[in-house]
C-alpha cells in the first residue's frame, strides 16, 4: 500500500533552514547542520539513509526548493536525492507556473499548477505504477520545504512523519510546524545515530 510520508530534518528548536535563506545558501545560515548524518559515512547512518529512500515511489518538492535542486549549485551526482542510495523515482513539483527550461533533465520531473492536492494526487500515481513494476510496496515522499509539509500535515494528507532530529539549536529560520493545525501523532519508531535522532510518526 502507498503511503503519504513527509520526511524533513529539522533542528532541536522547530527550523528546517538557518536564518537568511536563499540562493548560494540554501539551508540559511547553519543550516548544513541539519543534514550532516546524510552526508555521514557512519553506517548507521547509511543505513537510515538507505532504508528510507528504498521506499521512494514519488518525490514532492515545492518551487523554491526544485529552484534549489535544480539551480547552478544544486544537485549533481553525488548530492542528489538519497545521496547515491537510491535510484531514480519520478519528481512532482508544486508550481504556480513550470520553469522554462530544467537542468537536471535526466530525472523525471512533473510540474502541477493545481495545487498541492493534485501533486499528492498525481506523485501517487506515479509511486503505485513503480510499485506494480517493481513488485514491491513503494511509497510518496514529501521532501519539502518546510512549508509544503506543514501545509500537507494541515490538509490531513500525510500518512506518516518522519523527522530528523539534527543536535543544533538554530534560534531563527524557516519554522516546521509554526502555526500548524493541532493533530494527534503516535510513535512508531525512534533510532539515535551520532548525528541525529530519527522519529517515525503515523499522523492519525
Amino acid at each position: 500500500m502507498t503511503r503519504i510520508v513527509a520526511d524533513i530534518s529539522v533542528s532541536l528548536d522547530g527550523f528546517v533552514t538557518g536564518p537568511d535563506p536563499g540562493p548560494g545558501n540554501g539551508l540559511g545560515t547553519g543550516g548544513e547542520a541539519l543534514h550532516t548524518w546524510a552526508f555521514s559515512e557512519d553506517p548507521d547512518e547509511r543505513q537510515v539513509l538507505r532504508e528510507g529512500t528504498a521506499r521512494s515511489g514519488a518525490v514532492v518538492l515545492g518551487r523554491r526548493l526544485f529552484d534549489l535542486v535544480d539551480g547552478p549549485d544544486g544537485w549533481d551526482e553525488g548530492t542528489g536525492y538519497g545521496a547515491g542510495e537510491v535510484g531514480r523515482p519520478a519528481f512532482v513539483v508544486v508550481t504556480a507556473s513550470p520553469p522554462a527550461s530544467v537542468r537536471l533533465r535526466t530525472l523525471d520531473w512533473t510540474f502541477v499548477t493545481t495545487g498541492l492536492p493534485d501533486a499528492v494526487g498525481a506523485a501517487r500515481e506515479r509511486a503505485e505504477a513503480a510499485s506494480a513494476r517493481g513488485g514491491q510496496d513503494l511509497d510518496v515522499v514529501l521532501m519539502g520545504g518546510g512549508a509544503l509539509i506543514r501545509s500537507a500535515l494541515d490538509a490531513g494528507l500525510v500518512d506518516t512523519l518522519s523527522l530528523h532530529l539534527a543536535p543544533v539549536l538554530l534560534g531563527a529560520g524557516t519554522p516546521l510546524f509554526a502555526g500548524a493545525v493541532p493533530r494527534p501523532l503516535v510513535r512508531r519508531g525512534v533510532v539515535a545515530t551520532p548525528n541525529a535522532t530519527h522519529v517515525t510518526y503515523d499522523v492519525l
